[in-house]
């Protein structure tokens, strides 16, 4: 492990750029800790996955291998959150009796769930049955300040933007699924960027944002890619890091957070 000057001011994020296979969750899961592997030894304190990334994005297998939260898929998330000791946000399926909510769940260094973020919105026409929209948002309280989570698309709508202003976080964390047409890339990366940037103006805090490497295998988004050149970025909006095209990466970087 890298042994880093202690600064109560800053914390360590890393934004982990991962190939994510539709329907391949133990395989999922072996990328994932590697890349927990590789930001424990960069003394990470904070990392984000990307969206969905235990089952794929708009996968309909989610309907029948999502569980609960908290459930089996939140245990092996949590027990890595302990291992490596370190918060961990990531996009995960929740299954809720017949529902299914493409959600992101952020847990502490203990593996406890602070928050669960549902999915405010979905494109329902991509995958059917499709995810159920979840409603409002939320913040945790650490040690390192309010640290916020959302979704991909809810990062488009100005009403789901304001409410997490109103809670003033010091971070906010967002697992992406960035897809588009194989001759689009590497251009589309850049209404990623500006995605990103936009959010982190109107929010008014630091962003990470988490796309992945990989292909969607089903529904009428079938064989559009994703293409990483995740994000992160400040508060002003001004790229800190920006990562590969297409490739599997692990940005790091440090952030003066305010604490409000």
């Amino acid at each position: 492990m890298t042994v880093r000057e202690a600064n109560p001011d800053t914390v360590r994020v890393a934004a982990a750029q991962i190939f994510c296979l539709d329907g391949d969750k133990p395989g999922n899961l072996v990328r994932i800790e590697n890349a927990m592997k590789e930001a424990r030894k960069a003394a990470v304190d904070i990392i984000c996955f990307p969206e969905m990334a235990l089952m794929g994005w708009v996968n309909p297998e989610a309907h029948q291998q999502s569980h609960p939260i908290p459930g089996a898929d939140v245990e092996a998330l949590a027990a890595l959150a302990r291992k490596y000791q370190m918060y961990l946000a990531i996009g995960v399926g929740e299954k809720d009796g017949e529902d299914l909510y493409d959600a992101a769940i952020l847990l502490n260094p203990s593996g406890e769930l602070l928050v669960k973020h549902r999915k405010v919105n979905i494109l329902t026409e991509l995958m059917e049955p499709p995810y159920t929209p979840g409603k409002g948002v939320e913040v945790a309280e650490t040690e390192f300040g309010r640290l916020g989570l959302l979704i991909c698309a809810d990062s488009f709508v100005d009403e789901v933007k304001q409410g997490m202003a109103d809670l003033n976080p010091d971070l906010l964390l967002i697992p992406y699924g960035w897809a588009k047409e194989v001759e689009d890339w590497p251009q589309h990366g850049l209404e990623l960027e500006k995605t990103v940037t936009a959010t982190a103006k109107a929010i008014g805090c630091p962003v990470v944002g988490t796309d992945l490497v990989g292909e969607i295998s089903q529904g009428p988004w079938k064989g559009r890619v994703y293409g990483g050149q995740s994000l992160i970025v400040d508060a002003q909006g001004i790229v800190l890091k920006k990562g590969l095209d297409r490739d599997r990466d692990l940005l790091i970087v440090d952030l003066s957070l305010s604490k409000s």
